[in-house]
């Protein structure tokens, strides 16, 4: 077992590495010159809107989505609505509530944006890991996005299981 002070160092060089690896990665991804026609934040907003099965989210539900506040979303949805990317509806079984939605154009600009974005994934992706190791690293982050889940819905914690290199597990996100 290790001493409590190095696991605190551990944990904390982890997840500095983690972080900061993201921030990287996304830092190449954003110099794809696809993303001055729609920025990251608003690539994210229409990339969401295309996973939903109904087409349709309510505004919390895609705050739930995204990484901005939700202010910052509402903003966000103003500006996108103005430029005929998106559109908004009420709910028949709620008046007071707000869906938003593609727009055909909304639609056909993730569509050529995400297809650049997911060849240039795969580009920043292969350079870095193998697909052994691509594979691990959606398996971990996997497990600390469900050990965090958990903690959030007050669950007790168990103690992790090792993650196998080679699981068998696929993910959608190769859509994106």
């Amino acid at each position: 077992m290790m001493p409590a002070a190095a696991h605190r160092r551990l944990a904390t060089e982890a997840w500095e590495s983690l972080l900061r690896s993201q921030v990287a990665v996304m830092r190449e991804l954003h110099k794809e010159p696809i993303f001055k026609r729609v920025g990251g934040r608003e690539y994210d907003v229409l990339f969401n809107l295309s996973r939903c099965p109904t087409g349709w989210l309510r505004l919390n539900e895609l705050n739930d989505n995204v990484l901005l506040t939700q202010p910052s979303i509402s903003r966000l949805v103003d500006r996108l609505e103005a430029r005929g990317l998106i559109q908004r509806r009420t709910p028949d079984d709620d008046r007071r509530g707000v869906l938003i939605g593609l727009t055909e154009a909304g639609a056909a600009l993730q569509k050529e944006v995400g297809r650049a974005h997911v060849q240039n994934i795969m580009d920043v992706m292969e350079e870095g890991l193998s697909d052994d190791e691509m594979q691990t690293l959606l398996d971990l982050t996997g497990k600390l996005q469900a050990a965090v889940a958990a903690r959030a819905a007050g669950t007790p914690r168990a103690s992790p299981a090792p993650v196998s290199p080679k699981s068998s597990a696929r993910s959608p996100s190769a859509e994106r």
